[in-house]
C-alpha cells in the first residue's frame, strides 16, 4: 500500500512541476519559439469496436467533368466517417478525355453519401504541390462500387480563405 500511495505522490509531483513549468504568468514575456508538434492519433483504427459494424473495401469510379478537369485533376481523399483511405488509393489524377492514373480505394462501414478530397488542377507527371482547397462529391453506390461524377461536386474555399 505504501508503495502505491508513494508512486501517486511521485506520478502527481513530475505532473505539477511540468504544468508549472509549462505555465506563463504576466511578468514573463512570451517569445515566440518553435511551433509545436501536433500528434493526431484517429479512431478510425477502432470504428468497427466503436459501432459493431464491419469495414468494407470500396472502389471509386470517376465521371470527368470538363469544367472542373482542365488539364488534370489531382484529387487525395480525406479520411472521413464512415471511411478512410487505403494505402496508395487515396490519390487519383483524371486528365482530358477520359484517362486517369490511380484508383479510389477505401474502407468504409457502409457505402458514403458524400466524400471529400483536396484538390488541385495538374498535369499528370507535375510535381507533388499544395492542393488548392476542398472538394466535396455526392456519392452514388452499387454494391462496393462508388461513382462520383465531378460534375455534381461543389468546390470549397481555397485553403488561404480559411481562417
Amino acid at each position: 500500500m505504501k508503495k502505491i500511495l508513494f508512486s501517486v505522490i511521485a506520478v502527481l509531483s513530475i505532473v505539477g512541476t511540468a504544468f508549472c513549468a509549462d505555465s506563463e504568468t504576466p511578468d514573463t514575456p512570451s517569445t515566440p519559439g518553435p511551433a509545436p508538434r501536433v500528434s493526431i492519433f484517429s479512431t478510425s483504427t477502432d470504428w468497427e469496436g466503436l459501432t459493431g459494424l464491419r469495414y468494407s473495401e470500396y472502389r471509386g469510379e470517376f465521371i470527368p467533368s470538363s469544367g472542373i478537369v482542365g488539364r488534370g485533376l489531382v484529387l487525395y481523399y480525406l479520411d472521413g466517417f464512415p471511411c478512410y483511405g487505403l494505402g496508395e488509393g487515396v490519390r487519383v489524377w483524371i486528365g482530358p478525355r477520359n484517362r486517369h492514373e490511380g484508383e479510389l480505394r477505401i474502407a468504409c462501414l457502409y457505402a458514403p453519401d458524400e466524400i471529400k478530397f483536396t484538390w488541385r488542377n495538374a498535369t499528370r507527371d507535375a510535381d507533388q504541390a499544395v492542393s488548392t482547397g476542398i472538394l466535396t462529391c455526392p456519392v452514388e453506390s452499387s454494391g462496393r462500387e462508388l461513382t462520383i461524377d465531378l460534375g455534381k461536386c461543389d468546390k470549397g474555399p481555397d485553403w488561404d480563405e480559411y481562417k
